[in-house]
């Protein structure tokens, strides 16, 4: 189960909104909704949490490149949702090679291989490129550290994460009108 949130941040403080996250397909799109929830080019803050798994927060501050912290790379690659954030940059992945690879004809056979062999190999990996993914949290782990949450903190969340974050920001009672 996935509850996504944005936070914004106002002169009155925190406004939430619950969000569909349906028709978002990069993180671009994500960032565009995130700035039409402020439109005083204010903090907003996308929380993305999936039940005891995984969670991410993107930091959107007015038309600045979109912050990223995710908890677990992952259990957030094997998501929909997640797969949005984990961009080659996050991942410190060069884009460029990912296509070359993919141009060529690699398929096991040339060293005697079967294709049986793939086969087993596809099975273990729950998207392309999921092996490549670190366990553990990737991102910027002092995005929220000027709102109150340190890196340490940061870290130690785990199930219940949204919620933490928002009543460390003071935001909890706002959070809970969209949950």
């Amino acid at each position: 189960m996935y509850f996504a949130a944005l936070l914004a941040r106002t002169e009155d403080g925190w406004e939430a909104s619950d969000t569909e996250l349906d028709d978002v397909e990069t993180l671009s799109d994500l960032a565009d909704l995130a700035r039409e929830a402020s439109p005083d080019e204010d903090t907003v803050l996308v929380l993305i949490e999936q039940e005891d798994a995984w969670f991410g927060v993107v930091r959107v501050d007015g038309e600045e490149d979109p912050r990223i912290y995710v908890s677990d790379a992952a259990a957030a690659a094997r998501s929909s949702y997640g797969e949005i954030l984990l961009t080659d940059e996050l991942l410190g992945r060069d884009p460029d090679d990912g296509d070359v690879l993919d141009a060529l004809d690699l398929d096991g056979t040339e060293d005697g291989e079967s294709d049986e062999d793939d086969d087993d190999a596809e099975e273990g990996v729950g998207t392309a490129g999921a092996a490549d993914v670190p366990h553990g949290p990737v991102g910027d782990p002092l995005i929220l550290d000027d709102l109150g949450v340190s890196e340490k903190e940061l870290r130690l969340m785990s199930t219940d994460a949204v919620t933490e974050i928002a009543e460390s920001l003071g935001a909890s009672e706002t959070l809970e009108t969209v949950r």
